[in-house]
């Protein structure tokens, strides 16, 4: 080391942490927060169908945007239905749905079940909906969706404007095109609504 090199090095001091106020002056003036709408917070949502039957053996379909994951081992899914929807009372004496992942060529579909009530008419007629039967649930699948998620109700919470239907994941169906031999799904072919 050089004698400039050492003196240098004797004059460099640790810098100090920004302090809070700093920081925060800093983001604040790079990136300007408001409130935003708490009820659409956070997105994307997904764009899923949930079908459902009941104990007389009606078929219905209703669009859903609060669907997750919630375990994976088991594996789990957990849907939000409102309990004046006319599938809410289908699920809750069922005791199981099938959701139904949506792609784009399915927009005019979801849109149209998601705006129409089966307390009004056969909707699901009134489309020509193609569906089939579940393997492990009796509730129908939507054979034109790319992926059918069959589920067994397992619990339920109420969480205020929405009954969460946890649903332990009995058998999933997918296009074939969209599996590997392991049957692992490549999601990245599937263009979601």
């Amino acid at each position: 080391m050089n004698m400039i090199q050492e003196s240098n090095k004797k004059d460099m001091k640790p810098s100090a942490a920004p302090s809070a106020d700093a920081g925060d002056t800093l983001k604040t003036s790079q990136n300007a927060k408001g409130q935003a709408n708490k009820k659409t917070c956070l997105q994307p949502i997904p764009r899923v169908l949930v079908s459902c039957r009941n104990a007389e053996g009606e078929d219905n379909v209703l669009a859903v945007g609060y669907c997750c994951n919630c375990s994976y081992d088991p594996p789990m899914v957990m849907v939000g239905i409102v309990p004046t929807r006319y599938s809410y009372k289908m699920i809750k004496e069922s005791g199981c749905f099938v959701v139904n992942l949506t792609d784009k060529k399915y927009r005019e579909t979801f849109n149209y079940l998601g705006s129409h009530s089966k307390r009004d008419g056969d909707k699901l007629a009134h489309l020509g909906i193609r569906l089939q039967e579940g393997k492990m649930v009796n509730a129908p699948i939507l054979t034109d969706c790319p992926v059918n998620i069959e589920c067994k109700v397992v619990d339920s919470i109420v969480t205020g404007s929405h009954e969460m239907f946890v649903g332990s994941i009995q058998y999933v169906h997918a296009d074939t095109e969209l599996m590997d031999q392991d049957g692992n799904i490549d999601f990245s072919m599937v263009d979601f609504l």
